[in-house]
């Protein structure tokens, strides 16, 4: 087996444009969070988590995310480079962010909730920024897409169940539950679908890169020179 080249560069050249997406994520997250009226359902489980353990909230979510991958390899959802720097640089920024407090943070409960719906476009738009890249999903949204892909749904029924069953989970480990958590659940997965579909974006037909994709065999590579 040896390295494509061609098609590692290629996705390599893609990082920058993906850790912006996953800053654009992580401030999302946190500014969900410091409504005060619940969090996200990930977040609610990685709270959980994190409260019972003495964890930062950010180290909690990279580690989740570790678990998740070893899941989804296990159903046959493969990982890619997009997946690997998602588990890491989410976690990150959210930290710093959370550390720094560069969120807005309303008094009158009227504005706590325009703002966490600001804060659930800005999250899922950031989902939308790192998978139009096409270099594999995050961990949790690899299995979101793999689940739309073999169940052939549309990503608002399957978001939506999978975010309810998380958020079940995250709420009996202590995580806070409130009616920010409610909208976020079942508003996140309709944003999703609409910024997937104002953005022309199918993800039942677009390929996610897998880390495997850039190994290429001696066989393939001989079959190839003889096509050109």
């Amino acid at each position: 087996m040896k390295l494509n080249r061609e098609l590692f560069t290629e996705d390599i050249k893609k990082i920058p444009g993906l850790i912006l997406a996953f800053a654009i994520c992580g401030y999302g997250m946190i500014q969900i969070k410091v409504v005060n009226l619940g969090m996200a359902p990930w977040d609610t489980l990685d709270l959980g988590i994190s409260n019972k353990t003495g964890m930062d909230f950010g180290k909690v979510t990279q580690i989740v995310g570790l678990v998740i991958i070893f899941f989804s390899i296990a159903v046959k959802i493969y990982p890619g480079i997009a997946t690997i720097l998602n588990m890491f640089f989410i976690g990150f920024f959210a930290d710093i962010i959370s550390k720094f407090n560069i969120v807005l943070v309303p008094q009158h409960y009227f504005l706590k909730i325009i703002v966490l719906f600001y804060g659930n476009i800005i999250l899922n738009y950031g989902l939308y920024s790192y998978l139009r890249f096409e270099s594999g999903a995050g961990p949790r949204d690899g299995l979101m897409v793999g689940l739309v892909k073999t169940t052939g749904l549309d990503v608002k029924y399957i978001k939506t169940g999978m975010e309810s069953i998380t958020l079940i989970i995250g709420y009996l480990l202590g995580g806070t539950v409130g009616i920010g958590t409610i909208i976020s659940t079942f508003s996140g997965g309709y944003m999703l679908d609409r910024i997937f579909r104002w953005k022309s974006f199918d993800p039942k037909t677009v390929r996610q890169r897998r880390l495997t994709d850039y190994l290429v065999s001696d066989k393939e590579k001989m079959i190839a020179k003889d096509g050109e």
